[in-house]
Parts: structure tokens; C-alpha cells; sequence
């Protein structure tokens, strides 16, 4: 296989395993500042055992997603060493930045997080989480400030081959970046709605329900509920968005081969590149006009437009339709499962086994919907690395096809096993016996007074 698309494949394997563990401790570091406000708030112990809990949670996914961070930085010199020589004026502060102002952040007031209940005072462990939360944040927007620029570039100029930066504000905020970072928070928080509602749901299957379950899963469903249809409308201007700087993109993820008014939604098609059509097509009539540029006869330009110049069309197709479905799926679950949670007085056991299951099943659905989402907006910028600028056969390195197969190999293997692993420990954790909040919590115990 041709080294490029090796080195393509390999690092997509480690950014798609990286991008898994940010998803949950982007979203799951509010969520764990709510539980410890409600704590305060009521001192019911059960909202100090969801905190306690899901912090391991949180820093079981942090770790790995450190790991997999600093294994994913490498590839920029073994696989890319061409982008840092003509992009590094731009990427390398933009990636300084989010270690100075977000990872540090993180790792300074991580440990108070953990350890320091009992330790420092309410507020302090309050502050610290925040400040945790706070930090996955902006680990976020850096790294999407750099990842909206390679989509939509600005603010720079080029000599000799080199981009250097003339308006650090127009970098940050480019066209696409607000969009972007507005659809990736969205999906982080409806990747832990479901991660709560359906490790909650799980326990009551098992008979394993704890104190906190109750509350779980009503946190996670109320916020799937209240964010799914956020996402729908940020998707849907993220659409517009791209439709104007990336049209390819758009025709791709639509299956347009030929510049049309009216376009269909296709619901079923199978792209053939070989003959520039869809196969088995089933589509709705002048919706995806109607979705895409309001308007029933609105015009889509198509892939035949931009012939040399469009990405794959098959695996954005698909992934588009993929991402879609979860999110609709998301939606229904969601709906459903908080109307008939409040109808049975907020109590899981009364829920009907159903969509119990459903909600366990539905647990890491965020990953597939944020996964499926990030291929299409990844190979949709293809064949550049950066957008209409430079193509990313232009920066691959001279590594032979044999060693970089090699080592793809094994990261794909150890990434497997590691995830497996992941999802065993949250499962043992979820059915493991509650230790009782005042037994082990020094703050939470009624303090003896003597004479």
C-alpha cells in the first residue's frame, strides 16, 4: 500500500483512539463541578458518592488520553515532517498555548481534585475542580483554534514556502472555528449524557444500583434531552459554514457528483468514484437543497467541479449518515427515556427493561456519533492538510511503506486492547458495592465533640 495513505491510516488510529478520552473529560469535568455544588448544596451523601465515583472516571479517561496525546505529538516528525517546516510558525504556538493555559492547568489542581477532600477546605476542592473543568476547556479551543485554521485559513502570509503569521486574532478566529468548537463541546456533553445514563442504567439491569444512581441517571438524560437539539442547530450552521468554504466537502457528504438545483437527501446510495454516480440510490426529493441553502431549489455544486481536488467520497458519505443516525438516535433516547422517568416519579427500577437496555446499549454512543463526525471533517480536507494551500503528499516523510505498516499494526492492536480494558474497568467500578460516602469521607462524618 502507498506510504502516504499508510501514514494517513496510522495516524487517523491514533487520533481516533486520542480524541475518545477528551470527548468525556471535556463534558465530565462540569459535570463533576454540578455534583460537587449539589453536594454542597443539600449534603446529601449521594451526590458526594456520583462525584466520588465519576472522578475516577474522569481521571482513569485523562490518563489515557495524556498517553495517547503525547504518542499523537510524535507523528507530526515521523509521519508530517513537512508541516512543521512550512506550518510550524503557526502550529507550534497554537499547540504551545494549549499546554500553557490548558494542560498545566489540568495538571496542577488534578490531584487537589482527587485527594484533597478532607484535605482543604470545601471551597478550595470546589475552586479545584472548576479550575480542572476550566482547563479541559481550553485544551479544546486551542486545539480547535489550530484544526479550524488547517480548514479555513487566515490571517498569514507566505514566503518561501513558509506560512508566517500576520493577525494572531484572525488565526484564532477564523471563518469555521466558532462553529466547530460550538459542535464539539455539544458533542462532548451528549457524549457524557449517555456515558451517565447508560453506566446508570446498566446498574439497575444488574441489580447493582447504587445511592447515586437515581440521581445519574436523571443528570444524564435531562442533559442529552436539553442538548441534542442544540446540536442540531449547530450542526446545521456548521453545514452552512462549510457548504461556503468547503463546498467539495458538502458534495461529498451528500454524494452531488454533478452541479445541481433541487438537490435529493439521500437516504441509501452507494458511491462509485470509478463511474462518478451513486448506486441504489433512495433519496427525498429537494431536501438536501432545502437543508443545505434553505431554499427547496437552491443550488449544491458538485464533486465534478473539483475533479483532482475533492476528497474520498465513500467514507465521508457514510460517516456523515453515521454521525446523523447516532444523533437521531440520541434524540429519541433521550426524549423518550426523561418523559417516562418523570412520569414513574424519577425512580430507574420503574422504567420499562426496554429501554433500559436501549440506554446501556446507547452508552458510548457518543464516541461513534464524535468518531464518525471527526472522519468526515478530517478526510473531507483532503487532499490538502492545509485547505487550498498545501497538500499533504507535500509534507509526508520518506518512510518506507513496510516499517510504517509495521508499527500501524501495533498501535492499532495495543489501542484495542486498550479500550477493551477501559470499558472492563468502568463496568467493574459500576458493579463493584458502594463504600458509604460517611465512611470515607472525613468532611462528611458528624465530628465528635468533647470535653
Amino acid at each position: 500500500m502507498d506510504a502516504i495513505v499508510l501514514a494517513r491510516m496510522q495516524f487517523a488510529a491514533n487520533i481516533t483512539f486520542h480524541i475518545l478520552f477528551p470527548t468525556i473529560t471535556i463534558a465530565l469535568g462540569w459535570t463533576l463541578l454540578f455534583f460537587r455544588w449539589r453536594w454542597l448544596r443539600t449534603r446529601e451523601a449521594a451526590w458526594l458518592g456520583a462525584y466520588r465515583f465519576w472522578t475516577k472516571v474522569f481521571a482513569l479517561s485523562f490518563a489515557l488520553g495524556v498517553v495517547s496525546g503525547i504518542v499523537m505529538s510524535f507523528q507530526f516528525g515521523t509521519n508530517w515532517p513537512g508541516f512543521m517546516e512550512r506550518v510550524g510558525n503557526i502550529a507550534g504556538p497554537l499547540l504551545g498555548y494549549e499546554v500553557l493555559t490548558a494542560f498545566f492547568l489540568e495538571a496542577s489542581f488534578l490531584g487537589i481534585m482527587l485527594f484533597g477532600h478532607g484535605r482543604v477546605s470545601e471551597r478550595v476542592h470546589l475552586i479545584a475542580t472548576f479550575l480542572v473543568a476550566f482547563g479541559t476547556t481550553m485544551s479544546a479551543f486551542w486545539i480547535l483554534a489550530l484544526n479550524s485554521w488547517m480548514q479555513t485559513p487566515a490571517g498569514f502570509e507566505i514566503r518561501d514556502g513558509e506560512f508566517f503569521a500576520t493577525s494572531w486574532l484572525e488565526i484564532i478566529f477564523n471563518p469555521s472555528f466558532p462553529y466547530r468548537l460550538a459542535h464539539v463541546l455539544l458533542a462532548s456533553g451528549l457524549t457524557v449524557a449517555f456515558l451517565l445514563a447508560g453506566v446508570a442504567a446498566w446498574q439497575v439491569l444488574r441489580g447493582k444500583a447504587q445511592a447515586w444512581t437515581a440521581r445519574v441517571l436523571r443528570t444524564g438524560l435531562t442533559l442529552g434531552a436539553v442538548l441534542i437539539p442544540l446540536q442540531i442547530v449547530a450542526g446545521d450552521l456548521h453545514g452552512l459554514n462549510t457548504l461556503e468554504h468547503q463546498p467539495q466537502k458538502v458534495a461529498a457528504m451528500e454524494g452531488v457528483w454533478q452541479t445541481e438545483k433541487g438537490a435529493p437527501l439521500l437516504l441509501f446510495a452507494w458511491p462509485d468514484e470509478a463511474t462518478r454516480s451513486n448506486r441504489f440510490e433512495i433519496g427525498i426529493p429537494k431536501l438536501a437543497s432545502l437543508i443545505l441553502t434553505h431554499d427547496a431549489d437552491g443550488e449544491i455544486r458538485g464533486l465534478d467541479e473539483f475533479k483532482g481536488a475533492h476528497p474520498p467520497v465513500a467514507p465521508i458519505f457514510w460517516g456523515f449518515r453515521v454521525m446523523v443516525g447516532t444523533g437521531m438516535l440520541m434524540l429519541a433516547f433521550s426524549w423518550a427515556g426523561w418523559w417516562l422517568l418523570r412520569r414513574r416519579g424519577w425512580q430507574p427500577q420503574a422504567l420499562p427493561r426496554a429501554l433500559l437496555w436501549g440506554l446501556a446499549g446507547m452508552s458510548f454512543s457518543g464516541w461513534v456519533a464524535t468518531v464518525a463526525g471527526w472522519y468526515v471533517t478530517e478526510i473531507g480536507r483532503q487532499p490538502f492538510i492545509v485547505y487550498g494551500l498545501l497538500r499533504t503528499a507535500d509534507v509526508a516523510s520518506g518512510v518506507p511503506s513496510p516499517m510504517i505498516a509495521l508499527t500501524l499494526a501495533l498501535y492499532v492492536t495495543l489501542y484495542l486492547a486498550l479500550i477493551v480494558a477501559y470499558i472492563a474497568v468502568l463496568r467493574y467500578m459500576a458493579e463493584k458495592p458502594e463504600v458509604p460516602a460517611d465512611d470515607r469521607t472525613p468532611s462528611a462524618r458528624p465530628q465528635r465533640v468533647t470535653a
